[in-house]
């Protein structure tokens, strides 16, 4: 079982900012930031659920680059409407249209999902597996 993952980014503020808007519509928060004082090297943030975040950002350093090739990261959702929900939310945040929202039978019957660019090209998804 997968605990926590997550992408380093360019702009941490930028990043931080998107991620707020786009996954607040799926009930994800920022719960962590831990300056670079801290860390010894970059700024972070963990987003989730209360009370643990379980996906982090963090800005890019010489010894950790952004990631390339971008990063494929699918947030499950419990209904459509919070894939829709995060799409336009996601957008509104500057995100760029990867996959409007839509059925997607060739994964299989119920698959529902929605794709956006986060700003460093990182492949965000949200996905119901319910029927409609």
């Amino acid at each position: 079982m997968i605990d926590h993952t997550g992408v380093i980014v360019s702009d941490f503020a930028r990043s931080r900012a998107f991620y707020a808007a786009a996954l607040a519509p799926i009930g994800y928060a920022l719960l962590a930031e831990i300056p670079a004082a801290v860390t010894g090297s970059t700024d972070v943030a963990g987003f989730g659920e209360p009370p643990k975040p379980d996906f982090w950002i963090s800005g890019a350093t010489t010894e950790r680059p952004v990631n390339h090739p971008p990063l494929h990261v699918a947030f499950r959702v419990g209904s459509r409407a919070l894939v829709d929900a995060f799409y336009q939310a996601a957008l509104a945040a500057g995100g760029r249209d990867n996959g409007k929202p839509g059925p997607r039978p060739h994964y299989h019957a119920n698959y529902y999902g929605a794709f956006v660019l986060d700003p460093d090209g990182h492949n965000i998804e949200a996905v119901c597996h319910e029927a409609a």
